[in-house]
């Protein structure tokens, strides 16, 4: 079953979210300084993600071009005015705490190399251990996440399902049109782009700045079509070399 380690990965942030939320009657500052070192270990996380790139120029122009469309689409407002209706439909008083939870929780559990590697074993392989790890590290996460920023957290396991499970469907597939040295470049560029997002949720969450991550999202996608491009481009000079 290409999607049970989806499905699983979505039940362990819901679980963990149920759990988050007994720990609402924690102090403030222990809460805190649990966030604090969640952003702490996502940035280191996402440091080690971007160093993996092997051509740091298609990480450059992914996140340049990528954060001009997500601007220009505007998708960080389109995340929060979904995190802002779900927060009229909990009925959730903390103004911005369901729509905050909803956005930094969409964002660490789907941005990755776990998301991407994980959803591709399911569906070509039909092996689902990394993803049933991702839901472990997720799960306990939506904890932590939830009992400092909100029920939010909890509905961040739509988008997870949503994006890992098209990406498990799609590699059912994907395997007849696209070469393995070229997937494994693929997932080493995204990888990397997805890296430097993470740091930036990290930088985030410690109040550093206030990048608006969600719009950088669309380099993903960049990331994917420079890499095919670069491929293209060398499969036209090695050809030409040897004509030469």
């Amino acid at each position: 079953m290409s999607l049970l380690g989806t499905i699983v990965n979505g039940i362990a942030i819901i679980s963990g979210s149920f759990l988050g939320l007994f720990w609402t009657t924690i102090p403030e500052r222990i809460k805190n300084t649990i966030l604090q070192a969640m952003a702490l270990a996502v940035t280191i996380l996402g440091i080690g993600m971007g160093l993996k790139s092997e051509q740091f120029l298609i990480v450059i122009a992914s996140l340049a071009i990528g954060g001009a469309l997500g601007e220009w689409w505007d998708l960080e407002g389109k995340l929060n005015a979904v995190g802002k209706w779900l927060e009229t439909k909990v009925g959730k008083k903390e103004k911005g705490s369901v729509a905050t939870g909803f956005v930094t929780a969409t964002l660490v559990f789907v941005v990755g190399a776990m998301s991407i590697v994980g959803a591709l074993d399911s569906g070509l392989r039909q092996e689902h251990d990394v993803l049933y790890t991702k839901a472990l590290i997720d799960g306990f996460c939506a904890i932590l996440f939830t009992s400092a920023l909100g029920i939010g957290v909890m509905f961040s396991a739509i988008p997870v399902v949503l994006y890992q499970g098209s990406i498990a469907l799609l590699a059912t597939q994907i395997d007849r049109f696209i070469p393995q040295e070229l997937m494994d470049a693929l997932i080493v560029e995204i990888t990397g782009t997805g890296g430097i997002m993470i740091v930036a949720i990290g930088l985030n969450l410690l109040g550093v700045t206030t990048i608006r991550v969600a719009n950088l999202l669309p380099g993903l996608l960049v990331a994917t079509l420079l890499v095919f491009i670069v491929e293209k481009w060398e499969n036209i000079l090695s050809f030409s070399r040897g004509l030469l």
